[in-house]
């Protein structure tokens, strides 16, 4: 196995499927076999979540409410998507799943405490990380590295909707971009390249956190990539500009 512990960053994205907002119970199903899927190898599992499928910043704008304001909304929203996954992933398996959080919420989830949390990870349990770091300005992304970094990860995935990892431009706008199968930290960086948050990609780098990017729906990736397979882009120390 390339890693025995890893952190999954998803989108809120993730859990509303093709729809703009909310929940979609197939791709909340499909999340959480996902996961215990990549959990049954024996690899310890935490998840970081976002909360764009229940507020969005552009939702706040529109509607005059401070940045700080909206900011925190979401944070909440990454909370009730974590108990959400917490659930489904209970109902399909015996699992222990734990969500901890950055803003108390004692009566529904625990306090995120380091130790507690690997801990937790090295009972088997798995750990899904909500409420970001307890403050504003700072997207799931930097949360989903600082958090692999607490509990010791051997590295992040993430978890991508229809795109395949990290391309030389917006593919969406740019049809001739490339993908990328290996990239520096430093290049993400210079280049702008929008696929991560790049204060995310920073601390990663400072601390030599490979990262690996890849498209969600195509069921397997995740274990795959687990198993040694090179699949999407994978930014790590060292790692070469490679393109496909």
């Amino acid at each position: 196995m390339r890693y025995r512990r890893i952190v999954l960053k998803l989108s809120g994205a993730a859990v509303a499927g093709d729809r703009e907002f909310g929940f979609d119970p197939i791709a909340l199903e499909y999340i959480a076999d996902e996961i215990l899927a990549v959990h049954r190898l024996g690899v310890g599992v935490g998840v970081v979540i976002g909360g764009g499928n229940i507020f969005r910043g552009m939702l706040g704008a529109q509607w005059g409410i401070e940045e700080s304001e909206a900011h925190n909304i979401g944070m909440l929203g990454t909370i009730v998507n974590s108990l959400m996954l917490r659930g489904v992933m209970t109902a399909r398996s015996d699992a222990e799943v734990r969500v901890m959080t950055a803003i108390p919420i004692n009566a529904v989830a625990e306090p995120f405490i380091r130790l507690r949390a690997i801990h937790h990870i090295e009972k088997g349990y798995i750990v899904i990380f909500a409420g970001g770091i307890g403050n504003p300005y700072v997207t799931t992304d930097y949360p989903g590295v600082q958090r692999a970094l607490e509990i010791r990860a051997d590295a992040i995935l993430f978890a991508k909707h229809k795109t395949a990892g990290v391309y030389t431009d917006d593919p969406n706008r740019r049809p001739d971009a490339r993908l990328y199968r290996s990239v520096g930290y430093d290049t993400v960086v210079r280049e702008n390249l929008g696929a991560l948050d790049q204060s995310a990609v920073i601390l990663a780098r400072d601390n030599r956190l490979p990262i690996h990017v890849f498209d969600f729906d195509t069921r397997g990736t995740m274990r795959r990539i687990l198993e040694g397979e090179d699949l999407g882009t994978v930014i790590a120390h060292g790692a070469g500009d490679e393109l496909e």
